[in-house]
């Protein structure tokens, strides 16, 4: 049985902040120097079709279109992240936004795929969960016992990821963003999934997923959410890391029952984790960062047919 801090009104008390630095890269701590650098940066929407991607040098060679009142078309070399030109694919298009940094350099940060099916898959996804949340009012939060919410997101490769895809395998769900510092928040939640990860396997639990949904969707891409997999040496063949409209997200966070909201430049929320069944119905959450990687994966087992 669940205990009462699952509850919304009990989650107020385990409030915590987590501070966003604009200039905070995953993985790595603020500098002021980098903080004045990006306030100093100058940005501006693109959209362009990429010709070729340099992993070497982390860079893409994109054909650009115009970009009003800054630049004509022309084809360019951008800096990007690890995550983002092991994504990229020639003759992709995408949308991104230029980054003009304060030595001169051109990058490109917030890069989409531009593709108009798996956008209208999660569109439609995220209209029918808006619904639903709505219908359901104040029982919008899913107690234990009930079913995973339908939803469709993009994981850290840029493809559609739907909760249709769990169907039959258990999962472990949790939400984090990548520019958390708090050791013992959004870190140790990544941490302790990732021992949860390695010690179910070792104990032979077969057909379970992890997933790791984002709060800040407005800064996890899926490229930003591949390279802070990469950097950990996270192991992603059963291990997603999901991001897609904010207001799917807001969705998905009512019906769990986590909160989450911005203060200015301080994302302040709870932390949850949760174990769905392999027929969709969620049988365990602890809520906080002090929960045991060991007892998820005794359920694990116990709910292993």
């Amino acid at each position: 049985m669940v205990s009462s801090l699952s509850r919304p009104l009990v989650l107020m008390t385990v409030l915590s902040l987590c501070v966003l630095l604009p200039a905070c890269k995953p993985g790595a701590s603020a500098s002021k120097s980098d903080a004045t650098d990006v306030a100093n940066s100058k940005r501006h929407p693109l959209t362009g079709e990429i010709i070729k991607a340099d992993v070497e040098r982390l860079t893409l060679l994109v054909k650009h279109d115009e970009i009003p009142g800054f630049m004509a078309p022309m084809t360019m070399e951008f800096s990007v992240t690890a995550g983002d030109v092991a994504n990229a694919r020639e003759g992709q298009r995408i949308r991104a936004e230029l980054v003009v940094r304060e030595d001169g350099e051109f990058a490109l940060e917030k890069i989409w795929t531009i593709n108009p099916v798996a956008d209208a898959q999660v569109g439609a996804a995220g209209g029918a969960l808006r619904q639903d949340t709505s219908i359901r009012g104040r029982r919008a939060y899913r107690e234990v016992g009930e079913n995973l919410p339908d939803f469709a997101l993009y994981d850290q490769t840029g493809k559609v990821v739907s909760a249709a895809r769990f169907r039959g395998k258990q999962v472990m769900l949790n939400f984090i963003f990548t520019r958390c510092q708090v050791a013992q928040m959004c870190p140790l939640a990544t941490a302790n999934m990732m021992v949860a990860q390695r010690k179910a396997k070792e104990a032979g639990v077969a057909d379970i997923e992890f997933v790791s949904i984002t709060l800040d969707p407005e800064y996890d891409t899926p490229g930003v959410l591949l390279t802070y997999a990469k950097q950990r040496g996270i192991d992603t063949t059963n291990f997603s890391f999901l991001t897609g409209p904010e207001g799917a997200i807001k969705d998905l966070l009512t019906q769990f029952g986590v909160l989450a909201d911005f203060d200015g430049s301080i994302l302040k929320h709870t932390v949850s984790t949760l174990l769905i069944d392999a027929q969709g119905k969620i049988i365990w959450r602890t809520d906080g960062s002090q929960w045991s990687p060991e007892e998820f994966v005794k359920k694990m087992k116990k709910s292993t047919p």
